[in-house]
């Protein structure tokens, strides 16, 4: 038998068909183009899914099993996205909606949540069952497992690791807070930093490596100074891994999961976060002197996670 998951996000929707050892079979996918009728997007998604299904040459009998990783916050038992501000849905009855159009059973999950389950299934988490995601990217989301299952709150809002304060009074979050985790730590957070730093340092190599145009630099300009020996970029690289451990530790000390694993782009510089992260962690962690140490890994599945996640989602529903 197969699983169907979703993966729907503000730019892409994407369907994959895997198979019960978390193969990804078959893959669909379309423009979300938002903004436009939450109606028209469902339609979409249903499309999408059925064309993955084609794909895949099998039928639709041959699905035990869909689901849907969408951002907002999600209400899975109804099969409900209270709220996503991206997609602009409030209190769509999305699983009703996409089994009128499809005849398959959906269940749903917040993306981020879905993400972790992924990895946590096929990818860094394996074998754990207690076990958080952090993703660094526009902003930094999170997901938490907590015995083997998503941790989202007495309101299906809980897990927004990316706002908690690690600074009081500091620089001004999306979500209306000042000093959040990610204010300082997303990718949007250090390509303020970096620009900030070739500002301040005219002769830093980091202005040669965006061809002197400041709009280029991206989350891995200055790790690539850093890498050429420029004082600059490393500095920039340093303080932004003290800010990443500041907010890591937090929920290490908070969860002591088996497993943390970091994703999103800025995660594959691999041992140049993971390594200096460790040595923070050695000794912030509140539980450093027990022998069961929790593991911080890079995430493995990238963007399948949220689609393998998605897909097995109704492992925890049924």
């Amino acid at each position: 038998m197969y699983k169907l998951g979703i993966d729907l996000g503000g730019t892409n929707i994407v369907a994959s068909v895997v198979d019960d050892n978390f193969k990804i079979i078959s893959t669909a996918k379309r423009k979300t183009n938002c903004p436009r009728p939450a109606e028209e997007i469902v339609a979409d998604m249903a499309a999408v899914a059925l064309e993955a299904i084609e794909l895949a040459g099998i039928k639709k009998e041959d699905i035990d099993g869909a689901g849907v990783g969408s951002p907002g916050s999600i209400d899975p038992e109804n099969g409900i996205v209270v709220y996503s501000n991206n997609l602009g849905f409030f209190d769509l009855p999305l699983s009703k909606m996409l089994k009128e159009k499809t005849g398959l059973d959906f269940y749903l999950e917040n993306d981020a949540n879905a993400a972790a389950y992924g990895e946590l299934l096929a990818g860094a988490g394996k074998g754990a069952k207690n076990f958080i995601m952090i993703t660094l990217g526009t902003g930094v989301g999170g997901g938490v497992i907590i015995d083997g299952k998503i941790y989202s709150g007495s309101n299906h809002a809980g897990a927004e690791l990316g706002h908690t304060v690690i600074a009081m009074d500091g620089e001004m979050c999306t979500c209306g807070r000042q000093g959040c985790f990610e204010a300082y730590a997303s990718a949007t957070a250090l390509i303020r930093q970096t620009k900030q730093a070739m500002i301040k340092y005219p002769d830093t190599v980091m202005w040669d490596l965006v061809d002197g145009d400041i709009k280029a630099v991206s989350g891995r300009t200055a790790f690539d100074a850093m890498r050429k020996g420029d004082k600059a970029g490393k500095a920039v690289v340093d303080r932004y891994i003290e800010y990443l451990a500041v907010g890591i530790a937090n929920n290490v000390n908070i969860f002591q999961p088996e497993i943390l694993c970091i994703g999103g782009g800025i995660s594959k510089e691999g041992d140049n976060l993971i390594v200096p992260l460790g040595e923070i962690l050695a000794g912030e962690n509140y539980a450093r002197n027990i022998p069961n140490k929790v593991e911080i890994k890079t995430a493995e599945l990238g963007n399948d996670a949220g689609i393998v996640g998605a897909a097995f989602i109704c492992d925890l529903y049924k």
